[in-house]
């Protein structure tokens, strides 16, 4: 966990590292005492700051946890787009790299998910539900349908399902094998969801790939 201590001595950190480190000490303490039970002062000392350090970056504690969002999905666009950037070949191909990197983010960011399930359940439960989480999901649904749409083109592929049918499949996929690695790590294999895409997506004649 970054914290002030770790700061060479009589060196300020830059906000953009007091933001990182609160953002990552938020993942970990709400996963781990829930966003109701975990205070502002709770993440604040967690990261090696005061709160007022959290008020200055994030403006309340709403702030943070939208932020968080925002952040972890972010991150998980990233770490996608990223594994089959430039990548050629068949469309199974390149199913299998994403979903062998999302499932290693999976596992690199436990805390998120177990926030992620807390915070599906308040917006199924609110009266009017999407807020942050559903913005970032539509957002997200959205970019990693366009990615379908231009890797199926470029490896000249027919989809079998529309690409915001499939972007869904993958987003379920993930949250999905997420529940089932959170409470049976042993179950779910590293390169399962990859596998899944890739036959998901396969074409006449690729099957001697998989």
């Amino acid at each position: 966990m970054t914290s002030t201590a770790a700061q060479p001595r009589g060196r300020r950190p830059r906000r953009d590292e007091v933001r990182r480190a609160l953002l990552d000490a938020a993942a970990h303490e709400f996963a781990r005492r829930g966003i109701d039970g975990a205070s502002v002062d709770d993440v604040a000392a967690a990261a090696g700051f005061t709160k007022g350090a959290v008020y200055s970056h994030f403006g309340s504690k709403d702030g943070l946890v939208d932020a968080l969002v925002e952040d972890r999905t972010t991150a998980y666009l990233e770490a996608g787009l990223t594994a089959v950037d430039g990548l050629e070949g068949a469309l199974d191909v390149r199913a299998r790299a994403l979903g062998d990197r999302l499932s290693a983010v999976g596992t690199e960011q436990g805390d998120w998910h177990l926030l992620f399930f807390e915070l599906w359940q308040r917006a199924v439960r609110a009266a009017e539900p999407g807020g942050v989480l559903g913005r970032q999901r539509d957002a997200l649904r959205a970019a990693v349908a366009d990615a379908i749409s231009e890797h199926a083109e470029s490896a000249g592929a027919t989809l079998p399902l529309p690409a915001a049918d499939l972007a869904l499949v993958v987003m379920a996929l993930t949250n999905g094998l997420a529940v089932e690695r959170l409470v049976g790590p042993d179950d779910v294999a590293p390169d399962l969801m990859g596998r899944v895409l890739a036959l998901l997506v396969q074409q006449p004649g690729d099957a001697s790939r998989s």
